[in-house]
């Protein structure tokens, strides 16, 4: 697609949301100023394939949102019944305007709400091609976040889910968090151009502890260069940190430019807990994403854990969670 059909596309998309109501348009108060700025919505498209409004009040309504609500208060069951029809209409408004692969997830199966905040992850080494594809399937069929899958799957993940609504997340530097920079980075780079729409990278957990933030910085810097444009989120291994390290590290993912900050690996020895989220948040502050994983494995510690500051859970037990059945895993 080029450049002036996405922009079309993305012209498209704005109109159809505010002729639902969705956006507010701010009207030109300067009487000689371009006609263009009058009443009309514009968008415009950063270099990393960003969208920008520039007379739309959607991005500041977005931020005033995110103030106030900064992560969920609640989980509910949701009903076919209670499904948002217009999200059809969206997308054939979209697709007509000739952006083919994109889509609205609609799920398939009944499951609860928390499974828009879920990563479903399968990220043991012994994963297998069919596992990878059951994987794909669920998180289509209940609309998961993303799968988290380890870098060799991909470009096969991104495959199996394009055009469904469903991203593909996978991990750089994992598990240790030993690898220079230059090497997270080119796996962030190699990631993405299979097809990653999200990158969980492990940090320097050996430097966090000798109190080198440098290259602490540096180490999620290098990675945040390299995967503009898409998610990242930080993995701080939290079991091995103490409090003052997990803030330490936050605030060094924070100055990076990262997005979420993560609990844990899930390899580690030891995952999430409601204190390590409620500390991440508190540090973080009510805007930036923190992520949950490692142990949970039921809905109720799902739901604490979103309660306790999480938008974004990490698990296996995806399913379990969201139709309330307890996880043999």
């Amino acid at each position: 697609m080029t450049e002036a059909q996405l922009r079309n596309v993305i012209e498209e998309v704005v109109k159809a949301l505010d002729a639902k109501g969705f956006l507010k348009t701010v009207k030109c108060e300067c009487e000689n100023g371009p006609k263009a700025l009058k009443g009309e919505i514009k968008t415009s498209i950063g270099s990393a394939g960003k969208i920008f409004g520039e007379t739309s009040s959607w991005g500041a309504a977005a931020e005033r949102h995110r103030e106030e609500v900064p992560y969920p208060r609640s989980v509910g069951k949701r009903s076919h019944d209670d499904e948002d029809e217009d999200a059809h209409v969206d997308a054939k408004v979209i697709q007509a305007a000739g952006a083919s692969r994109v889509s609205v997830c609609k799920p398939t199966m009944k499951g609860s709400d928390t499974a828009r905040y879920v990563d479903h992850t399968l990220l043991k080494p012994n994963a297998t091609q069919e596992e990878i594809g059951k994987l794909c399937d669920e998180a289509k069929n209940f609309c998961f976040a993303s799968v988290c899958v380890n870098p060799s799957y991909v470009a096969l993940a991104a495959q199996l889910l394009r055009g469904s609504g469903v991203k593909v997340c996978t991990v750089v530097g994992f598990p240790l968090g030993s690898t220079t920079p230059t090497v997270k980075a080119i796996e962030a780079r190699d990631a993405i151009a299979n097809g990653a729409d999200e990158i969980d990278m492990v940090i320097n957990i050996g430097a966090l502890k000798s109190g080198n933030d440098v290259v602490v910085y540096d180490d999620i810097k290098a990675v945040r260069d390299a995967t503009r444009g898409k998610v990242l989120k930080v993995i701080l291994e939290t079991s091995l940190l103490s409090n003052e390290e997990k803030v330490r590290a936050c605030v060094a993912a924070k100055k990076a430019g990262a997005d979420f900050v993560k609990t844990s690996t899930g390899f580690g020895g030891g995952g999430a807990t409601v204190e390590d989220i409620k500390l991440m948040r508190e540090t973080v502050g009510p805007l930036m994403g923190v992520k949950a994983s490692g142990g949970i494995r039921d809905a109720k510690i799902a739901a604490d854990m979103l309660a306790a500051g999480a938008t974004r859970l990490g698990t296996s037990a995806s399913v379990a969670i969201v139709t309330d059945v307890k996880s043999r895993n």
